[in-house]
């Protein structure tokens, strides 16, 4: 077991990290997560609330214009 848990312990220290991102820290990665999520749930309430409208709201403001 001695054996696994080291290699283990070097594979974590020894890893290279891409010359892309090396500017990529991991905070700047969570906060990425972080930006992107709340993007996504803006992204889907406006989905929401225009359905809402299409839905609802648009047929209701023009039901007068069928009864020609």
């Amino acid at each position: 077991m001695g054996e696994a848990k080291r290699r283990k312990e070097m594979a974590k220290s020894t890893a290279p990290v891409p010359a892309l991102f090396q500017w990529w820290s991991k905070e700047k990665a969570e906060q990425f997560v972080k930006i992107t999520t709340r993007g996504a749930w803006i992204g889907i309430g406006v989905m929401v609330v225009y359905w809402i409208v299409v839905r609802f709201v648009g047929p209701a403001l023009g039901w007068w214009q069928l009864k020609d």
